[in-house]
């Protein structure tokens, strides 16, 4: 097996050490801010098996990058507002990942630390998708 520069636990806590990690309390709390935007960027079907965040932004891991660059053809309005962002996955890796990424090209962002499953386990409130008829 060829072994990597790099590994992604290394990659994820690099980002970590340069990014701001909020932590599931201070979100909760934070829900109905209107200042505060919660963005989803987990698979649609693991926001289909599992809920999501109400009031969510979902911004699949694929597209962020695109979406929140004005000078892209897939610039969504939402990134465009002067607001906090909060990204998060289900365990903190992908958002810790795609937060640093965006802090390098300018957006200022944080991520959810723990990530959807803390949330819920914490008793975050979960909205479920309709059922697909």
């Amino acid at each position: 097996m060829k072994k990597l520069a790099k590994s992604a636990a290394s990659m994820v806590a690099d980002a970590r050490s340069r990014i701001e990690e909020v932590e599931v309390p201070d979100l909760i709390s934070a829900m109905d801010d209107p200042d505060v935007v919660i963005v989803d960027i987990r698979d649609v079907r693991e926001r289909q098996r599992s809920g999501f965040i109400p009031g969510s932004v979902h911004a699949p891991r694929g597209m962020v990058e695109f979406w929140v660059d004005p000078e892209s053809p897939y610039f969504k309005e939402v990134f465009g507002e002067d607001k906090k962002f909060v990204f998060h996955c289900a365990s903190g890796w992908r958002s810790a990942l795609t937060v640093a990424t965006l802090q390098d090209m300018g957006f200022d962002a944080a991520h959810l630390r723990e990530g959807f499953s803390e949330w819920v386990k914490q008793g975050g409130p979960v909205e479920m998708p309709e059922p697909k008829s």
